[in-house]
């Protein structure tokens, strides 16, 4: 992973996002790694009988996915000051979660190389389903 500098950054930049296949291994595999047992996230008639459509990824998945978004830009020296996002629809076994960014703008804060970033993840099933802020700040360029 390189390392990005505040300023090779312009705005309007896109991130390079990824895309995750949310299999049944994948959805099981989220339960005891995000520490979230609560059925809906990995027993399908547990979900449906809740009026789900199907099993969802859970708040802590999704957050990481973010973060990795963020922290795979950024590099090892960058550092995800604030991060906010909305869970506004589902993403669900068999979607293929895109997570994507772009910057929005780019400043100095308290001595730090501040971008503030537009993140989100989307389906396609559901378009943007999981809209988001962040704030990174990234180390400044060696003289």
């Amino acid at each position: 992973m390189s390392q990005r500098y505040w300023e090779d950054v312009k705005d309007g930049e896109t991130l390079p996002g990824f895309a995750l296949e949310l299999t049944m291994t994948r959805m099981v595999q989220q339960v005891p790694g995000t520490q979230d047992f609560y059925p809906v996230h990995h027993d399908r008639d547990f979900a449906c009988s809740g009026g789900h459509p199907d099993i969802f990824v859970n708040t802590a998945f999704t957050r990481a996915a973010l973060c990795r978004l963020l922290t795979d830009w950024a590099g090892p020296a960058g550092f995800v000051k604030r991060l906010g996002f909305q869970m506004r629809r589902y993403h669900l076994l068999g979607d293929t979660m895109l997570v994507q960014g772009k910057v929005v703008k780019k400043y100095r804060q308290d001595g730090a190389g501040a971008v503030d970033l537009e993140i989100w993840a989307e389906n396609a099933r559901e378009g943007i389903a999981t809209p988001g802020t962040a704030t990174v700040h990234l180390p400044f360029r060696p003289a």
